[in-house]
């Protein structure tokens, strides 16, 4: 297939949820049954076919996503399988960028968790339409309908269910389809790739019709066409299944379907409704971008003759050879073909494109609108650049990162180990953009900073397994950051003799807190020929290089308002050296009077413990400063949130254990950043 035809049956689709809620499970059953693997890989046993990484398989976890496609109904469904820890939602943020849909996984026990939340979210700040899986309604404390309405509460949807469950817990026997008003029930003879459809039983045929009714008002109430039909009770399955894909690429529903895929059961269905319900890459709009020639707006159409505009959304090392992954939204890569980094101006060619299936590669000699491929040759490209033809550049919105919220020193074990970790740090850090490393200049050591321990563990481990770079790590230290909590003023005048030639500027600039969170905003009141353009933009830059290091420990400095209000500017003896130095100078006079205060990273920390320790657990908790956020009861468990400073939450795990007997378990994410309760003393 070509053209508009290929496109229609294309869909583009990332597996998001919580940590354990079964992500990858539901994948190697997908693989499966539509014939991509021959085998069912189970993560417990460390042969899941997208977990590829030894310490994936080790660790029995999700750590960086994987890209895959198969085949179902006539439709190419490209697959990215992403993490459920917190340490690697940089993961998740990239994938839900190049995403036509989502499919989120539930927990049936655990209902909607803190990372289903972070995740969820983010699929809705690219407005990326979802259909949600219930999973695991073979588990004692399974709630279905518990779960939709967490659903709904947590996370603002509209969830529409489609398949409903038959029993649960150890009586889930199977799911009712409410569209076509069908039981479905698995072989387990043949691991679930055969399943059967029968009458509803008598028992079943109210709950039945009730759960069938509520589906179609639901449906009625967000797609006017459907309504209609509706009304004039004159609709076929067909137009069912229209409404819901009307419904859910214009975001008002989430289908829901539910099974348990360990146990084989209800996959079927949910590939039904990737296919009938997510989009294609011709139901969404043309992605739009800034031409960096014009400066203006510009729309690329899916189509493969357009120009070329592809993002680069991950980057990975294989065999000690530089891939880049691409989502190609318009036009056709071919190989060999020269290209344009249009995010760094730079030329590149294409040396090899693959079809990615996991850690495997299948060659190809093109790749066209709409494909997911793993490309090997864009020397230049980064994280988030954009890669078009070198006559119709075009610059696509950049993917988010995250902040470091944790750091470690690790040390080379000999001198040739120095070499070989200070080129493994480089290539790490161009792979995740939530990864960074510096030299401390006090120290002498090597300082890798990521998003958690579990991140920093990981990373240690690939230091030494994939890099051959023998490391001693330190103990986790918290990352902080600086702000302000009063305004102030200040001026300062570089006057001075460098290489016989005199360099003379004045910089006089304001300051004061901004809301927590914003970041840092800066602006210039210098009246207009005040400076010449290019001084002005130096005066910028080095304001906002300073702010890398503030003035308590030297913390990147956050949240404050800047204001360049004046300037001395001599035009025989100005230059960019003299105002970048007084601009930095003016800028450290102002922090240290505008009473600087250190910030720390704070958690949100949510805990699973059976009732008995929860005294315990509670004791634990605020002996750490952590403030109790609420508590809900769960089956035979208590759900106890609270807010905790990072700097307390080291230990946390082992501490937990001892409270509750091995019995609790905890999941925490970054919160925001808040005032330290313990600042540095003023000398």
């Amino acid at each position: 297939m070509s053209g508009a035809k290929r496109l229609k049956k294309l869909r583009n689709i990332g597996i998001i949820a919580h940590i354990d809620a079964g992500k990858t499970t539901v994948t190697e059953r997908v693989l499966y049954y539509t014939g991509r693997s021959h085998r069912i890989g189970e993560v417990h046993d460390g042969q899941a076919v997208m977990d590829w990484m030894d310490q994936e398989q080790e660790r029995g976890i999700t750590i960086t996503s994987a890209v895959t496609t198969c085949q179902w109904m006539g439709h190419e469904i490209q697959i990215i399988d992403t993490p459920g820890h917190v340490d690697f939602t940089i993961e998740v943020e990239r994938a839900l960028r190049v995403l036509g849909g989502a499919l989120g996984v539930f927990c049936a026990v655990g209902g909607v968790e803190p990372q289903s939340e972070t995740v969820w979210h983010q699929a809705d700040k690219y407005r990326v339409p979802k259909i949600a899986f219930v999973n695991k309604m073979d588990r004692v404390g399974a709630d279905f309908y518990g779960c939709l309405d967490q659903v709904r509460e947590k996370l603002g949807a509209n969830p529409l269910p489609v398949t409903v469950p038959v029993g649960r817990e150890e009586t889930f026997s199977g799911v009712i389809d409410l569209v076509a008003q069908k039981h479905i029930f698995w072989n387990e003879e043949t691991l679930g790739a055969t399943y059967s459809v029968a009458e509803i039983d008598p028992s079943l045929a109210e709950e039945a019709r009730e759960r069938r009714r509520e589906l179609l008002e639901g449906l009625a109430e967000v797609d006017e066409v459907f309504l209609e039909k509706y009304l004039e009770e004159d609709f076929s399955e067909a137009d069912i299944h229209d409404a819901l894909r009307r419904a859910t690429i214009g975001l008002s529903a989430v289908p829901v379907l539910s099974g348990a895929a360990l146990r084989n059961k209800g996959i079927q269905p949910l590939l039904d409704a990737v296919v009938r319900y997510l989009p294609s890459p011709l139901d969404v709009d043309p992605v739009k971008g800034i031409n960096p020639v014009t400066c203006e707006t510009e729309e690329r159409p899916p189509s493969d003759s357009a120009p070329l505009a592809a993002l680069a959304f991950k980057i990975s090392n294989f065999e000690g050879r530089k891939l880049t992954y691409l989502r190609i939204y318009s036009g056709t890569l071919k190989v060999g073909a020269p290209v344009l980094n249009a995010a760094r101006g730079e030329r590149d060619r294409t040396a090899r494109i693959f079809k990615m299936h996991a850690n495997r590669r299948e060659r190809m000699d093109r790749a066209r609108t709409g494909e997911i491929v793993g490309v090997m040759g864009l020397k230049s490209a980064r994280t988030g650049d954009t890669i078009t033809d070198l006559d119709s550049p075009l610059l696509l919105e950049r993917i988010d990162t995250f902040e470091p919220v944790i750091s470690v020193a690790v040390e080379p074990k000999t001198r040739a180990d120095q070499e070989k970790l200070l080129g493994a740090l480089g290539k790490l850090e161009e792979e995740d953009p939530s990864f960074r490393y510096r030299e401390d200049e006090e120290t002498g050591q090597t300082v890798i900073s990521g998003m958690g321990e579990l991140h920093m563990q990981v990373v240690a481990t690939r230091l030494v397994r994939e890099f051959g770079a023998g490391v001693k790590v330190g103990k986790p230290q918290v990352v902080y950051r600086e702000t302000v909590e009063a305004a102030s003023r200040a001026s300062a005048v570089f006057d001075r003799e460098i290489g016989g030639a005199r360099h003379f500027a004045g910089v006089t600039l304001n300051i004061e807190p901004a809301t927590r969170g914003a970041g840092f905003l800066l602006i210039s009141l210098l009246e207009e020929g005040a400076l010449p353009g290019e001084l002005t933009s130096t005066v910028k830059r080095a304001l906002t290089e300073s702010l890398s290091s503030g003035v308590v420990i030297g913390y990147p400095v956050v949240d404050v308002k800047m204001a360049l209000t004046d300037v001395e500017y001599k035009e025989e003896v100005a230059s960019e050296l003299a105002f970048g130095a007084a601009a930095g100078i003016a800028l450290r006079d102002a922090l240290l009077a505008a009473s600087p205060i250190l910030l720390e990273p704070v958690m949100d920390v949510e805990v699973l413990v059976p009732p008995e320790f929860v005294g315990d657990v509670i004791n634990e908790m605020t002996a750490r400063r952590g403030k109790i956020a609420d508590m809900a009861p769960k089956p035979g468990a208590q759900v106890v949130r609270a807010v905790v400073p990072l700097a307390r939450m080291f230990g946390f795990s082992t501490a937990l254990r001892s409270a509750s007997q091995g019995r609790a378990t905890f999941t925490m994410q970054f919160k925001d950043f808040r005032k330290a309760e313990r600042q540095p003393q003023k000398s």
